[in-house]
């Protein structure tokens, strides 16, 4: 018999974002610059099936080494989508979202208090339909490891109707997370090189 007892879910979550942490800043910084610029060009024919025209999408801007989602947000303004960012109004606030009219106008945008740019506070505030959501690590069916503040699972959760599509590297798959009850499911995962659907 094991004499340790399995981790508890939150402890187990915690050293498995020290590890995907490292992971994905060691797999970002061993990637040429050349293929960088390939990589996130356009959402994939079947996740922008997703994304009917004229719905609102929610975006997120990259922090470190997340994958990055400025050529989505150019191609989705430029193909009739409407754009928002994660706002806060301080650390201790919830998530809403502000509309984003121009991703090529870098002025109406402000330093949140995480550290991301994100709009202003006179910008209005939208419930986005379709979600891009930042990860650290995911499942083939969907499930998520985030940041660990809950964020996006309070938001999703009080907008089941919206459908979450998550973005990230393929190091960071894993092939088990310890799913809580508040941890929001994604409908797809979108990587570099594959798309996991929740048909999968």
């Amino acid at each position: 018999m094991d004499p340790s007892p399995p981790l508890p879910a939150p402890e187990q979550k915690a050293r498995l974002r020290e590890a995907l942490r490292r992971l994905r800043r060691d797999h970002v910084a061993a990637l040429p610059g050349s293929m960088m610029a390939l990589m996130f060009l356009r959402p994939p024919v079947p996740v922008a099936a997703m994304v009917p025209e004229g719905v609102t999408v929610g975006l997120y801007r990259p922090v470190g080494a997340e994958a990055p989602t400025l050529a989505y947000a150019k191609w989705l303004h430029e193909n009739g989508r409407q754009l928002a960012l994660p706002r806060f109004a301080s650390r201790d606030a919830p998530m809403t979202f502000g509309r984003w009219t121009d991703p090529y106008d870098e002025d109406e945008l402000e330093a949140g208090p995480f550290g991301a740019a994100q709009p202003r506070a006179d910008a209005d505030d939208v419930t986005p339909g379709v979600v891009f959501v930042p990860l650290l690590g995911f499942t083939a069916r969907g499930d998520r490891l985030g940041q660990g503040g809950g964020h996006y699972d309070r938001w999703l959760a009080a907008h089941p109707e919206t459908v979450a599509i998550g973005l990230g590297w393929d190091c960071q798959l894993v092939e088990s997370l310890a799913v809580e009850p508040h941890d929001r499911p994604l409908h797809a995962v979108v990587t570099p090189t594959r798309l996991y659907t929740e048909s999968e």
